[in-house]
């Protein structure tokens, strides 16, 4: 069955990557006929590096002073280089990595936020489309893929990461999904692979936007492999080297370099009963009574924390969050990448509410920390302002076009 699904990908992927480009490329090939702005290409070429060796191709992400931010033209890069490393029968496995003390902080949300503020909605939808079809590439890639998740790694940079095979962790990963904190939702596959932890851990982490370190996504599933960031360049070494497309092979490498490792005693994952008991309820508005409940029997402060950071986040998106979530414990990726599509399309064209501007400006424009939500209270936010997000688009909007029928033919 692999046989024929790479057959039948490799001949038909090089149209399907002509109109997969991402909308950058698109704009700045209208230039070649004129005077080509070398410079700008070289500079867009920059911001995702990559290392040849033997039998493999490495990515590197190279925004270190805004901590890998992906930018639109990162995300339609990635994607015409893991096509290409797809297709090239020489190359046995791929490899993705940060530079600096980030893998990636997400999506360049600030960007986002320009372009929307200069009636530039459109290319943020873009920018959302080439995203979420590289996550989606990722998650049905056919060569093994060796994410190193080295130091920060939030929202968008966990989709670029999470649905491939091999996911590296170190000492220095801080992970985290802190999207309803800044008037937003869980996306770029988020949906798929939160609803997909133990009990109700991935309720929430969506709606706190709380951190797990390196161990602890080990001990969830989240990631693969752990290393301390000391052995990384052996380990690397070791993979530049190999002559293989076997998994086996990389992951015993993988392996060689790796610790077995155990959260310690203050670790959230010790709370997983509190957490299935509270984040188990029906609605965000029943969670916190739940956690105010436990808060008074237990005086634990890790209730007081947890409710602190909801009510922080903007109530929408709370409720956003959480209905998308439960959605997609029960869809395949291209089904929640379908509708984190239609969610994200709604933020961007604030047809319910401005939270997502808002809540960028407060925390990473102006920096006041004080996000002025509408609605402001969780009580005022009603069904059908969460269901305006999940209703499909129109025929004036169109719904993201993943290539399931090429990539997962069986379905």
């Amino acid at each position: 069955m692999r046989i024929h699904k790479l057959k039948v990908l490799l001949s038909l992927s090089k149209p399907f990557c002509r109109n997969d480009s991402s909308f950058l490329s698109n704009q700045y090939c209208r230039h070649f006929s004129a005077q080509p702005s070398y410079a700008h290409v070289d500079y867009l070429q920059e911001q995702v590096l990559v290392e040849g060796r033997a039998k493999s191709r490495a990515a590197i992400l190279n925004r270190p002073s805004a901590l890998n931010a992906l930018t639109p033209s990162m995300a339609g890069r990635l994607s015409r280089l893991y096509e290409s490393w797809e297709e090239n029968s020489e190359i046995g496995f791929v490899m993705m990595k940060g530079n600096g003390r980030a893998f990636c902080s997400g999506a360049d949300v600030v960007t986002l936020y320009e372009l929307i503020n200069e009636g530039k909605v459109e290319e943020c939808k873009k920018f959302f489309q080439t995203l979420y079809k590289f996550v989606y590439l990722l998650g049905t890639y056919l060569k093994p893929n060796v994410a190193i998740l080295d130091g920060v790694t939030m929202g968008s940079g966990a989709g670029i990461s999470l649905p491939g095979m091999f996911r590296v962790v170190t000492d220095r990963t801080v992970y985290s999904n802190p999207e309803a904190q800044i008037g937003f939702h869980p996306d770029a596959g988020a949906s798929y692979y939160l609803s997909r932890l133990p009990g109700y851990l991935g309720e929430y982490l969506a709606l706190t936007g709380e951190k797990l370190n390196g161990v602890e996504m080990i001990a969830c599933g989240l990631a693969t492999h752990y290393s301390l960031k000391e052995r990384l360049p052996w380990m690397e070494e070791r993979l530049g080297k190999l002559i293989t497309d076997d998994r086996l092979v990389i992951e015993n490498s993988l392996a060689q370099y790796g610790d077995l490792v155990y959260p310690d005693s203050r670790s959230v994952l010790h709370k997983l009963e509190k957490i299935d008991k509270c984040f188990s309820e029906d609605t965000v508005e029943e969670i916190v009574e739940a956690l105010e409940r436990e808060a008074a029997e237990s005086h634990d402060e890790w209730c007081k924390t947890a409710i602190n950071k909801i009510k922080e986040a903007s109530p929408l998106s709370l409720k956003v969050a959480l209905k998308s979530i439960r959605e997609g414990r029960f869809q395949p990726l291209d089904q929640c990448l379908v509708r984190e599509y239609r969610i994200s399309v709604n933020w961007v064209s604030k047809r319910v509410s401005d939270d997502f501007c808002e809540g960028v400006r407060a925390r990473l424009v102006d920096k006041d920390f004080a996000p002025k939500w509408g609605p402001t209270r969780l009580e005022e936010v009603t069904t059908d302002m969460v269901d305006c997000f999940f209703i499909p688009l129109d025929e004036l909007e169109p719904e993201l076009n993943l290539a399931t029928a090429i990539r997962e033919p069986s379905m």
